[in-house]
């Protein structure tokens, strides 16, 4: 009978788009509650696909200081949370640009395995929160990543308030905000409901063993 090696997760990766920063506050409302069960997160962005001059026009501040994410990067990651600005009720072109080119990792069957979530802003409560959840699990699915939804387990008060003046986004699906068309940031509801997720998420990994990779294991017996 073969033993197969198994460690436990290493780390998560937030993966996100931020055009006026509503998403970036929410990933690090994620970060933060990740490292408050014991975990680790890196905060990435994808590449910008548009030209400075249309971003100058749509009066959109300078980016924040994460670093680029590349296809490769999530190799070294065992969780990934997809932070989405709403586009019509899907996820922005430039996270799916950044998606299209992960073609070898699937090809290669590299992400099978891992765990997957996500959160979202949008401009109100009809803007799309849902619809964008189901735009981009479609790609979790052909990658073989396992959807780690929020849920109700923790969330009831939060998801369920209404006292807010503009409400409060998010749902058992994900985190979220209402931007109100860049008239809002997060509140603390939202912040709160993404600290909790992010801790959800952490420990549902802290629960699972992950194969060894080949590679790694080769060397640990030399």
């Amino acid at each position: 009978m073969t033993t197969v090696a198994t460690r436990g997760p290493r780390a998560v990766a937030i993966v996100i788009y931020s055009m006026y920063g509503h998403v970036a506050k929410l990933a690090e409302a994620e970060k933060a509650g990740i490292e408050k069960a014991g975990g680790k997160a890196v905060i990435y962005q994808v590449p910008e696909t548009l030209p400075e001059e249309i971003l100058q026009k749509m009066h959109a501040p300078p980016k924040p200081d994460y670093p680029v994410i590349q296809p490769t990067d999530l190799l070294q990651y065992d969780g990934i949370l997809v932070g989405l600005a709403t586009r019509y009720g899907g996820f922005p072109a430039q996270m799916k640009a950044f998606w299209d080119a992960t073609g070898q990792l699937w090809a290669t069957k590299k992400l099978p395995g891992k765990f997957a979530g996500a959160f979202v802003s949008t401009g109100g409560p009809g803007g799309g929160q849902e619809s964008t959840y189901y735009s981009i699990l479609s790609t979790f699915v052909h990658h073989g990543l396992i959807f780690v939804p929020l849920g109700y387990k923790d969330t009831q008060a939060q998801i369920g308030n209404i006292d807010e003046v503009h409400g409060s986004g998010g749902s058992p699906w994900g985190a979220g905000t209402f931007s109100a068309q860049n008239r809002c940031q997060p509140n603390e509801l939202e912040l709160e409901l993404a600290t909790t997720q992010g801790r959800l998420f952490w420990e549902y990994l802290a629960r699972t063993q992950f194969p060894v990779e080949p590679e790694t294991a080769a060397s640990a017996s030399n």
